[in-house]
């Protein structure tokens, strides 16, 4: 029964991001799911194969009502990648979804890119590339081989439209890299292979890499961010209630960095729920102040059971869908400060 409930919660969290949003910009230029790729590739010069690009209007555009006289701006450039939203096994017929999937592209669009990457966009210009995810089956399979493979193809398409933005749109400016989830399982790899040790890293505000383990052996130059006004660095948790720590983290070997997104942190302190300043859960319009505490607790972060509307029959101990959800307005808030900070050097 509570399984049955979590999954009606769910449903209407995910419902809800599709029809409460305010925008900044006119919404009048509808975005197209109806094209085609003729080769099955995604074509980065074509507008359709963003999700999110300054040239467009699109749902990462979108500024929660409260917010909307806050000063905008374009300072920096954020490169976004969203989290797998290839989970049904109805549609699985192959492993990497096909890039012009129209249903998939506007799930994204509708859900990670309105919900997640609108948290980034007061004072930078938003890049979130389509790519062809790998199916969320990769994360759980017994075949490591294949599950590798698919990723792998993933992390190409994004190395790609990362490469194309390079090429045509950064011309020097300075970059956040944001990411959850299976986007964060690229990120990380995008990290390693054009800031770890490069001249690139200069333009480097901070990494937001949520949702996967970040291993402390992971980079060799590249820095987890210990203040919260640190730059040129990286920060990243995962999201469990207070007490929980699931089965394939015990069984995991590898130790990873965490930041409290409360106090921007690596210690184990408590962060009272005072210190949140807004979650957003089903009314975009409506972020809800000190909604949950968090602290660090082991490779995870632990949060109180977060106070929203309905939250009574929320019975699930896993909030990883909420992991930046449960801190909107604080990583909007970081975001300000490292950008004020990194153009201050």
């Amino acid at each position: 029964m509570k399984k049955k409930i979590n999954q009606i919660v769910i449903v209407l969290f995910v419902l809800s991001i599709s029809f409460s949003c305010t925008s900044s910009k006119n919404s009048s230029s509808k975005i197209q799911y109806n094209f085609k790729s003729e080769n099955g590739k995604p074509d980065f010069s074509n507008l359709d194969y963003w999700a999110a690009h300054p040239w467009k209007w699109d749902p990462s555009d979108s500024i929660p009502a409260p917010f909307l006289q806050q000063k905008t701006d374009s300072l920096v450039d954020v490169f976004f990648l969203h989290p797998t939203i290839y989970t049904e096994n109805k549609r699985f017929d192959k492993i990497n979804v096909a890039i012009d999937d129209a249903y998939n592209n506007k799930k994204t669009d509708y859900s990670s890119i309105l919900y997640q990457a609108s948290a980034f966009n007061q004072h930078a210009r938003i890049f979130a590339p389509r790519f062809r995810e790998a199916h969320i089956s990769v994360y759980s399979m017994q075949d490591k081989t294949i599950a590798k493979q698919a990723l792998d193809f993933a992390y190409e398409d994004v190395k790609n439209a990362f490469e194309f933005y390079l090429q045509n749109n950064n011309n020097g400016r300075p970059i956040i890299i944001a990411s959850h989830s299976q986007g964060s399982t690229h990120a990380l790899r995008l990290l390693k292979d054009f800031f770890e040790n490069t001249p690139l890293s200069k333009q480097l505000v901070a990494a937001y890499v949520v949702g996967m383990p970040i291993p402390k052996n992971y980079f060799s130059v590249l820095e987890v961010c210990k203040t919260p006004l640190q730059t040129n660095c990286f920060c990243g948790w995962r999201t469990y209630k207070n007490g929980f720590v699931p089965e394939f983290v015990k069984k995991g070997t590898d130790d990873s960095w965490v930041t409290n997104p409360l106090s921007w942190e690596i210690n184990t302190d408590y962060a009272n729920k005072k210190l949140n300043e807004g979650g957003i859960f089903y009314n975009f319009n409506k972020p809800i102040k000190s909604s949950a505490g968090a602290k660090i607790f082991g490779n995870i972060l632990w949060v109180d059971k977060p106070k929203f509307p309905g939250s009574i029959f929320y019975f699930s101990k896993n909030y990883h869908i909420a992991d930046i959800n449960l801190f909107y307005t604080n990583i909007r808030s970081n975001v300000e400060a490292r950008i004020f900070q990194f153009l201050k050097q």
